[in-house]
């Protein structure tokens, strides 16, 4: 029994020392771990005689009922002493100045995607988009260009394989439309295309707006209509707009459309070359051959298309002489718009 008080003194001055989690880990350990004094003491309970085992016993028990309840004690305090540490650690400052939020800005190329958009779909056009790793099929021989077609040296394409590309312009998804809708149709198509060319006004990726109108009746009037229209919208109604004869495989006839020069006002410049005029977009009549492939009839249906580069429309509505800028992601060039 003098045993068992002189342990529980003992306990008591160590669990006195004791200065974190950890050393009362230890203690634990120490006193009632599966190899600590406590359990020990337990096991030598049968070496006790008979009449003074049951005295010994309760001895023992009272003792680890104690030992247990002041680990528990002193854990509890320890736990609490870390919280409230941790919570004086995080405590926010109300008092002190704000922090600025940085907010983002549409990218410019986005920005007049967008305008350009709105302008179509206030005419009645609709918004479709496709595939942009396409089918050969779709890309050139749907569109009246043959394999080796001399015309497929125009595009600079990037080839998956010989029956696959990355499209070299949003034309393909005007067949995929025409294959799934009967006319009328009146569509935009949005989206990026990938050509093999990097200088100063071409990059390996960049954006084109096409566009498709058929129906039983429309003619190049209603072509020169709906872009004159376009134009005025986007860059001022003054805007002088002229046509000029063209070639692509899948209008016929085919026509560059120009506006005059926004910079020189028509006078020349060297961004115009001296001519006042700058070409904006592509443009005809759907050549009946692409009619026909996508199902249609060409003696009963006609219609035109065009097609637009973004990054062109975008340098030529803010003045800008580098097409890399847009891809450069330098806050100096971006925060002007």
């Amino acid at each position: 029994m003098d045993e068992l008080a002189a342990l529980k003194e003992a306990f008591q001055s160590e669990l006195a020392s004791v200065q974190s989690l950890a050393d009362l880990q230890q203690l634990r350990n120490k006193y009632s771990g599966k190899k600590g004094v406590l359990t020990a003491q337990l096991k030598s309970l049968s070496s006790v005689s008979p009449e003074q085992r049951p005295a010994f016993g309760k001895s023992l028990n009272e003792i680890k009922e104690f030992v247990e309840s002041e680990l528990k004690t002193r854990e509890i305090s320890f736990k609490d002493g870390e919280q409230e540490k941790r919570l004086l650690a995080e405590r926010l400052d109300i008092t002190l100045p704000g922090r600025s939020v940085m907010f983002g800005r549409s990218h410019p190329i986005s920005q007049i995607l967008e305008e350009i958009k709105g302008i179509f779909v206030s005419m009645g056009f609709g918004i479709e988009e496709g595939p942009e790793v396409e089918l050969d099929h779709y890309n050139f021989e749907a569109l009246n260009i043959p394999k080796d077609h001399p015309a497929r040296d125009m595009q600079d394409t990037f080839y998956v394989s010989n029956e696959v590309v990355l499209r070299t312009h949003t034309s393909p998804v005007q067949v995929r439309v025409m294959e799934k809708r009967r006319p009328p149709l009146r569509i935009i198509v949005p989206g990026k295309v990938y050509r093999c060319d990097s200088d100063v006004t071409h990059t390996p990726m960049f954006h084109q707006v096409e566009g498709l109108m058929v129906d039983t009746d429309v003619s190049f009037s209603d072509l020169k209509g709906v872009l004159e229209l376009f134009i005025h919208n986007l860059f001022g109604k003054n805007t002088p707009v002229r046509f000029r004869p063209s070639y692509f495989p899948f209008t016929e006839p085919s026509a560059e459309v120009d506006i005059g020069c926004i910079f020189c006002s028509g006078k020349g410049c060297r961004i115009c070359k001296t001519t006042g005029w700058l070409e904006i977009l592509g443009s005809g009549m759907v050549n009946p051959r692409v009619f026909e492939m996508a199902g249609y009839d060409p003696e009963e249906y006609s219609g035109f298309a065009f097609g637009m580069g973004v990054e062109r429309i975008t340098m030529l509505k803010y003045g800008i002489d580098d097409l890399r800028l847009f891809f450069e992601n330098d806050l100096r060039f971006l925060r002007q718009f």
